[in-house]
């Protein structure tokens, strides 16, 4: 009745039925009843005793697809029970012919929009899945997006999780997971055969009884059934989903199909995601090779463009989570990125500065400095005045960071002196050696200063043909910027203000911090306490960022503590983990646009 009432409308029955009684004669009529005898909509016929119940007359089965669905049945006038004629036969007959003929038109038109329905369906989740997988080319944010998929409960799961294949090798790894995953043991399900049969066929599959499976011998204890996709790439294995139920079993064909549709996107996804990090990784490794070429030059600043990377991101996370001070300002993992990219090339403008400016000691070098002595022994046997004390303070002086008025005054006293010998003038110190010594602050030379200063532009001119993606198009500005000084005293362009990056800002701070707490030639390490002394000095001349002063003193152990985890993180994102930066974070507001 079921098959009948659903295929035969009753606008069509009754058409077809009014046309058929009308060959038939006066009181001929015709039943269309189930294999149970319930008439089919009897009170269209006006035959039939009110039961429902068909009388014992001339019957035609009913079928479809060769199977018997119901009979269509001839009813004698009221009263009567004549023999039906030949023309009674054979309209029955033409009668249960055309209604089979409307069922099975009727089944093809269920089923073509049944399967129209469910590729309508499939596409739809082809569509969603595809938008919500390649949203990202992180494989933890794939990987979650593809859990997430299973979380609504349209597939009986009670736990799921993602296995990764290592870069390079054949081992599989849990990276995500959900539900009772952990606690049914699914991380353990690379030790079974069930899981390498997958992994080989590239097929996925349903288990509803694992107990009775030869391939399994219980690795995660508690669960009674799986679905376990492959993650396919490229004709390649990128990784396994595994959703397990720890009840009766309960996947079906649907929830196959549903898995294996999801799983397919997925796995291009997943593919590119890993392509994409092991680009990244590449990147960065040559990125930090580059950048320890260049401090190798020096073995006093050896490390240090690593450091400054890290302590900046480690500043920067600071200022994604201060509300007090920087409410307005929001850093994505991208804008990190950033930082770190620009904290590991920001010196690398100075593999075109001479080296012997480059790792610069003294004022004067060794060389020049034995000349000086030379003639001071010389004048000293001329004139019989000692000199050995004088050439000592010169080189306490030459070593010096910085000089004092009776420094000035002893290199002036000598100065003063010459040497008298066969009608020819030979000065103790030259001008060149006088105004050297006399340098206020390190060791530079006007010119040799304005060659350091130019590693920025340097640094902008080496970088500048490097395509650098979207996501990173302030890196070049941010390194060309991280001298300049918000009173206009920087270098190489004398920016000031809101003209100078925000990111810009934070290397400067963490450039001088990390220059002062380590030694170079011209000066001893100083203590952290000392550093953050003169960060404030800086800050209260208004050459830096006050508020970010006051932040990296506030959180410096945080943020040491925190550079300090990166720089021990050997995973494939070194610098940059997951909680890096905190879920939902956006990019800044619109009073720090230029981010």
């Amino acid at each position: 009745m079921a098959i009948l009432a659903r295929l035969l409308r009753k606008q069509n029955l009754d058409a077809l039925l009014h046309r058929a009684t009308a060959l038939l004669g006066p009181g001929w009529g015709i039943l269309v009843a189930d294999l149970d005898g319930r008439v089919l909509h009897p009170s269209g016929n006006g035959h039939g005793d009110g039961s429902g119940q068909v009388p014992d007359m001339l019957a035609i089965p009913l079928r479809l697809d060769r199977h018997p669905v119901g009979n269509v049945i001839l009813v004698p006038p009221s009263g009567e029970a004549p023999a039906p004629s030949e023309n009674a036969r054979g309209v029955l007959a033409f009668f249960a012919a055309a209604v089979e003929e409307i069922l099975t038109r009727e089944n093809i038109r269920r089923v073509l929009a049944a399967e129209t329905l469910q590729k309508y369906r499939e596409l739809s989740l082809l569509h969603r899945a595809t938008l919500t997988l390649n949203q990202s080319l992180r494989p933890r944010d794939v990987a979650r997006a593809l859990l997430d998929e299973f979380l609504s409960g349209d597939i009986p799961a009670d736990g799921g999780i993602i296995f990764l294949r290592k870069s390079g090798t054949i081992d599989y790894q849990p990276h995500r997971c959900f539900g009772a995953a952990r606690n049914c043991g699914l991380e353990q399900l690379t030790n079974s055969t069930l899981f390498w049969d997958v992994v080989k066929s590239g097929k996925p599959e349903i288990i509803n009884d694992l107990a009775s499976d030869r391939r399994w011998r219980g690795e995660a204890p508690g669960l009674t059934a799986m679905l376990i996709a492959p993650l396919i790439s490229a004709n390649q294995c990128v990784g396994v989903l595994a959703l397990g139920a720890c009840g009766e079993p309960r996947f079906d064909a649907s929830h196959l199909q549903y898995v294996g549709t999801i799983a397919s996107v997925s796995g291009i996804a997943m593919g590119n995601a890993l392509h994409f990090e092991s680009v990244q990784l590449l990147i960065k490794s040559l990125m930090q090779a580059l950048a320890t070429a260049i401090d190798a030059r020096d073995p006093f600043t050896a490390g240090h463009s690593q450091r400054v990377a890290r302590l900046s991101v480690a500043l920067a996370k600071a200022v994604h989570e201060d509300q007090l001070r920087f409410g307005d300002v929001r850093f994505t993992d991208s804008d990190l990125q950033e930082i770190l990219y620009a904290g590991l090339l920001h010196d690398v403008g100075k593999i075109g500065i001479r080296e012997q400016v480059l790792t610069k000691s003294t004022r004067l070098p060794r060389d020049r400095l034995d000349i000086i002595g030379q003639r001071l022994a010389l004048w000293s046997d001329v004139t019989g005045s000692p000199w050995r004390e004088d050439f000592a303070e010169l080189s306490r002086i030459n070593a010096s960071d910085g000089i004092t008025r009776d420094d000035a005054s002893l290199i002036g006293r000598v100065a003063k002196n010459e040497i008298v010998a066969g009608g020819k003038i030979l000065p103790l110190l030259t001008d060149e050696e006088i105004q050297t010594l006399l340098i206020p602050r390190g060791n530079l030379t006007a010119e040799e200063r304005r060659e350091i200063e130019r590693h920025p532009s340097e640094s902008y001119r080496i970088l500048q043909h490097i395509p650098f993606p979207a996501d990173m198009r302030r890196l070049l500005t941010i390194i060309s910027q991280h001298h300049e000084r918000l009173d206009g005293s920087g270098y190489p362009s004398g920016l000031r203000g809101d003209e100078i990056l925000l990111q810009s800002r934070i290397i400067a701070i963490v450039d001088i911090y990390d220059a002062i707490t380590m030694e170079r030639h011209y000066k001893p390490a100083l203590p952290r306490d000392k550093a953050l002394a003169v960060l404030h000095h800086e800050a209260a001349e208004g050459k830096i960022d006050a508020e970010l002063v006051r932040l990296f003193t506030e959180k410096n152990d945080d943020i040491e503590e925190d550079a300090m985890r990166m720089a021990m993180n050997t995973g494939g994102e070194e610098y940059l983990s997951e909680s890096s930066c905190p879920e939902g974070a956006q990019p800044v507001s619109k009073d720090l646009s230029r981010f």
